[in-house]
C-alpha cells in the first residue's frame, strides 16, 4: 500500500495498545429491481497516539459491522510516523484526488489546529501542537488519505543525516 514512499516504516499490531476514531459514516444507496439495498461505509484512523497510525474502510449492511471491519483493515496498514517532542520535524503538503491537506509544525501549547478528518489522524498518530489546512475537497476519504500523504513524507532529523551521509550537527548548521 506504501510502496511509492520511501523509509516507511510498517508496524504490526501485536503488543500496541490501539485507540480508533471512527472519521465518517456514510450510507450507500443501491437501486435494484425490488427496490433500494442500503448499505453502510466507515473510514476509521486507529493509532497509538505515539507516532503509530493506520486507516481503514469497511463495507457492511449495519452500520457496527462496517466500523468493525474498517478498525480490522486499519490495523493491517499501521505505519510509524515520526515525531519531534509533540509536534512534527518539519511542514509538508499531501495530495490524494481533489483533496490537499499542509500540516506545519507550531510551537508547544498551540494545539491541534485543524479540522475533521485531519484531526482524527493527527490525534491518532499523537500530534499535540500542529497547523493544518485542508484545501480542495471535503471528502473524508480523500482528506485522510491526502493527511497519510503528508505524514508518510515527513522526515527525522537523524534519517535525513543519515541519507545524506553526514553528522546531526552537520544537517543543522549546514
Amino acid at each position: 500500500m506504501y510502496q511509492k514512499y520511501k523509509n516507511v516504516e510498517t508496524v504490526k499490531p501485536g503488543g500496541l495498545e490501539l485507540k480508533d476514531r471512527l472519521v465518517g459514516v456514510q450510507r450507500v444507496t443501491k437501486v435494484t429491481k425490488g427496490g433500494r439495498a442500503f448499505g453502510f461505509s466507515a473510514i476509521v484512523v486507529v493509532g497509538d497516539e505515539n507516532g503509530v497510525v493506520g486507516h481503514g474502510l469497511g463495507k457492511s449492511k449495519e452500520v457496527a459491522t462496517a466500523i468493525a471491519k474498517a478498525i480490522e483493515d486499519a490495523k493491517k496498514n499501521l505505519v510509524r510516523i515520526p515525531l519531534n517532542k509533540g509536534t512534527l520535524p518539519h511542514e509538508q503538503k499531501g495530495k490524494y484526488g481533489g483533496a490537499r491537506v499542509y500540516i506545519k509544525p507550531a510551537s508547544h501549547g498551540t494545539g491541534v489546529i485543524a479540522g475533521g478528518a485531519v484531526r482524527a489522524v493527527l490525534e491518532a498518530v499523537g500530534v499535540q501542537d500542529v497547523l493544518s489546512k485542508s484545501q480542495g475537497s471535503s471528502n473524508p476519504h480523500n482528506v485522510v488519505k491526502a493527511t497519510f500523504d503528508a505524514l508518510l513524507q515527513l522526515r527525522s532529523a537523524d534519517t535525513v543525516a543519515k541519507q545524506r551521509g553526514v553528522s546531526l550537527e552537520k544537517v543543522f548548521k549546514g
